[in-house]
C-alpha cells in the first residue's frame, strides 16, 4: 500500500511559480512509477507529468510542455512538480498519483494504483 500527500499549492499571480511536493510512504517508492493529474471545475483529470522509477525518463502534455518539470529524489520518497509561467487556465486541483509499474512511463488515469488527496492551485490574471 501507498499513501500519497501533496502539499505546495496556493495562490499565484498569472506568470508566477510554484512547486508541488508529494510525500508517499510505504517502502516500494523507488519501484515506483509516478504522474500528476490535475482537476479543473467542471472538468475532467488530465494528466499533466510524469516520470518513471529511476528518473530517467519524463511526460509532458503539450499544455505544459517547456512550463513544468517532475522530479523524483528516491532517497527521499518524494516526487516534485515544478510550475513556472503559470496561466489562469493552469488553475486545477493537482493530484499526485503512484503505479507499481515503475520502468515505463504511464499518461492514463486508469494505470496508476494509488493517488493523494490533492491541492489546490489557483491562478489569477
Amino acid at each position: 500500500q501507498v499513501q500519497l500527500v501533496e502539499s505546495g499549492g496556493g495562490l499565484v499571480q498569472a506568470g508566477g511559480s510554484l512547486r508541488l511536493s508529494c510525500a508517499a510512504s510505504g517502502r516500494t517508492f523507488s519501484s515506483s512509477g509516478m504522474g500528476w493529474f490535475r482537476q479543473g471545475a467542471g472538468k475532467g483529470r488530465e494528466f499533466v507529468a510524469a516520470i518513471n522509477r529511476s528518473g530517467g525518463s519524463t511526460y509532458y502534455p503539450d499544455s505544459v510542455q517547456g512550463r513544468f518539470t517532475i522530479s523524483r529524489d528516491n532517497a527521499k520518497n518524494t516526487v516534485y512538480l515544478q510550475m513556472n509561467s503559470l496561466k489562469p487556465e493552469d488553475t486545477a486541483v493537482y493530484y499526485c498519483a503512484a503505479r507499481s509499474t515503475g520502468r515505463w512511463i504511464a499518461t492514463r488515469l486508469e494505470e496508476y494504483e494509488y493517488w493523494g488527496q490533492g491541492t489546490q492551485v489557483t491562478v489569477s490574471s
